[in-house]
């Protein structure tokens, strides 16, 4: 399986807690589409495999008018093979939605919208400098479901200052009053280089409270349980059926390409990450050159990225396929790590499938990362 991602670099206004890269001067779009366009039939070579899933993401994809989006997916289709099923993600600000622009996302092949709620607290929203209100929260997800977008997304965001473990469950029971399909929670994190990170460190606004953020994982966790969503990822959460399936493609160290400034793209041997700068990467698209730097992965990297992304996923770590796709040293290795853990009482077991217990997952980067082998990799 094989998947493509598209990111599109423009946002209405800069939440202040994001650090992907994005663009708030919106007047050159069309030329970005149609740099983005010839960056496809560049990249045509890339995978080799039919497409299953294409995903749009940012920024703030909802900003594209359709004939944009349906450029940029014919582009796709001249220069892809793609697959009879495909699952088709467009992010979505609550703000950008309408019947109408659904109804056209809809025909063009978008099946799948995730949609960028983070809160339904105004306080919550004000604090991110979010461009949405919680009015248009209810009536963006309301215009889906009357579409007939079953399969939907909503991303939410806990452990803020402003949030109550009384007003995180309220966020939580509108999950289920709209039988959300997909729920993608994430803890507050302060990233380099955003407003939050200046507000803290001149002391405009209090840090991020870590034991808070705990308790609030574990609300989310057991309050989505109740609900019928299944904990198939770290951060994400889905009634059966409803995955994500071009995020499990990562996850699952499949191939996928990533197009557009900043994005990154992974064939199994390497890693590829474009220029994050709009203006450089149009100029040299309209060269015909790729703006990118690569990662060729050793061994040892690769098996780092399988243990940090195996421990974020429900089904865990197998030790026969370490034994299968890395050798006997890592095979060796992980167990003697899963024997030093064991006062810890962290992992499930399943023959020789290794899964973190609930108590675990809310540290699953730390664990993985004390899994990892230390080996530098040599870049081109």
């Amino acid at each position: 399986m094989a998947g493509i991602y598209l990111h599109i670099p423009f946002c209405k206004k800069a939440c202040h807690y994001c650090n992907f890269h994005f663009s708030t001067q919106t007047a050159d779009m069309q030329v970005f589409v149609d740099t983005l366009i010839q960056e496809i039939a560049l990249q045509k070579s890339y995978i080799k495999e039919p497409i299953e899933t294409i995903y749009f993401g940012g920024g703030t994809p909802s900003l594209l008018e359709e004939a944009q989006l349906k450029e940029i997916l014919a582009a796709i289709d001249a220069h892809f093979e793609i697959a009879d099923v495909i699952e088709c993600t467009l992010e979505a600000n609550p703000d950008d939605m309408h019947p109408s622009k659904i109804a056209a996302w809809k025909k063009i092949g978008i099946n799948r919208l995730s949609i960028g709620i983070q809160s339904f607290q105004a306080s919550a929203l004000t604090w991110m400098n979010r461009a949405h209100t919680v009015e248009q929260s209810h009536a963006a997800i309301q215009m889906a479901l009357d579409a007939g977008i079953d399969n939907l997304s909503i991303d939410l965001i806990y452990g803020t200052p402003s949030l109550s473990d009384q007003a995180l469950m309220a966020d939580l029971d509108w999950i289920a009053h709209y039988q959300i399909k997909h729920v993608s929670c994430y803890a507050l994190t302060v990233e380099e280089k955003t407003a939050l990170k200046k507000q803290i460190e001149k002391g405009q606004i209090e840090n991020v409270d870590s034991e808070k953020q705990a308790r609030h994982f574990e609300i989310v966790c057991a309050r989505l349980k109740t609900m019928g969503l299944e904990h198939y990822e770290i951060s994400n959460f889905a009634k059966p059926g409803f995955r994500s399936q071009h995020n499990s493609h990562y996850w699952s160290g499949e191939t996928y390409l990533g197009l557009g400034p900043s994005a990154h793209s992974f064939n199994t041997i390497s890693r590829q990450w474009n220029i994050a700068n709009n203006a450089l990467y149009i100029k040299s698209i309209a060269q015909g050159q790729l703006n990118f730097e690569i990662e060729l992965l050793t061994e040892a990297n690769r098996y780092n990225e399988y243990m940090m992304t195996s421990l974020r996923r429900i089904e865990g770590f197998d030790l026969d396929l370490i034994a299968a796709k890395f050798g006997n040293r890592y095979y060796e290795h992980s167990i003697a790590m899963i024997n030093e853990m064991e006062p810890r009482n962290i992992f499930n077991q399943n023959g020789n499938q290794y899964s973190l217990k609930d108590e675990a997952k809310f540290l699953a980067d730390g664990i993985a990362s004390d899994f990892f082998i230390l080996e530098s990799a040599p870049s081109s």
